[in-house]
This record gives structure tokens, sequence and C-alpha cells, in this order.
């Protein structure tokens, strides 16, 4: 998996390859935010026609996510997981441990999905 930066790159990409959104970044407190994505690549042949399927799974996780649906996300993990020829399992297996721990920790309704990096921090 490649991981690009900004919402315009992403968009240039999808003309020609399958572009996943991943998290949103802000950069310090009301910072300015910037949203990774995912190219996926080397999906075999007869997985070709489940890529809609995944690509809407996928949003779904996200949308679901960002509206704190942590249960309804942990299905949908569980769906994907193993899509995409395992490129991705790794960003799922990340997503589901951040919703175990604000299940646990209940953060309340300050809790945003955009993930704050202090400025000048690298990823």
């Amino acid at each position: 998996m490649n991981i690009i930066f900004g919402t315009e790159q992403a968009n240039k990409l999808r003309e020609k390859f399958t572009v996943l959104e991943l998290d949103t970044f802000s950069f310090g407190i009301n910072g300015p935010e910037i949203t990774a994505y995912c190219v996926v690549e080397g999906i075999p042949m007869d997985k070709l026609p489940l890529i809609e399927s995944w690509q809407q799974l996928h949003q779904a996780l996200i949308k679901n996510y960002q509206q704190r649906n942590w249960n309804y996300c942990n299905t949908l993990i569980d769906q994907l997981t193993g899509a995409w020829n395992l490129e991705m399992d790794s960003f799922y297996n990340e997503i589901g441990n951040r919703i175990a721990r604000l299940i646990d920790e209940n953060p309340g309704e300050e809790w945003t999905p955009v993930i704050e990096r202090p400025i000048g921090a690298s990823f």
C-alpha cells in the first residue's frame, strides 16, 4: 500500500488507481488538516469483481468511524479483513484497536476522528 496526502492528489490518482481514504490529521490545535489516502495495488484478477463492494464497505467504515458507530465499524472490519490482497489489514487492525480503546475509555462528546499531530512532527 502506498500512502499519499491531500484530497487533490488522491483525486488525480483515482482516475487510474483504487484510492481509499484513511485518516485526517491536524497539525497543532486548530492547525491545517490533511487527509491521508492509500493507493491499493496488486489485486488478483479473480478479485476484481469485488472491488466496488470493498470500496463501499471501506467508505462505510470511514463514515461510521467518524460518526462514532463503533460497533458497526467492528462488523465492517470483520468483513474487510482479508480484502485488498491483505494490503489494508494493518489499517483495519489499527482502527479496530482504536475502537476498542475508545469503547473502554468513552472519550465523551469532545472526541473527534481528526488525529492531532504536533507541529513539525513526521509520520
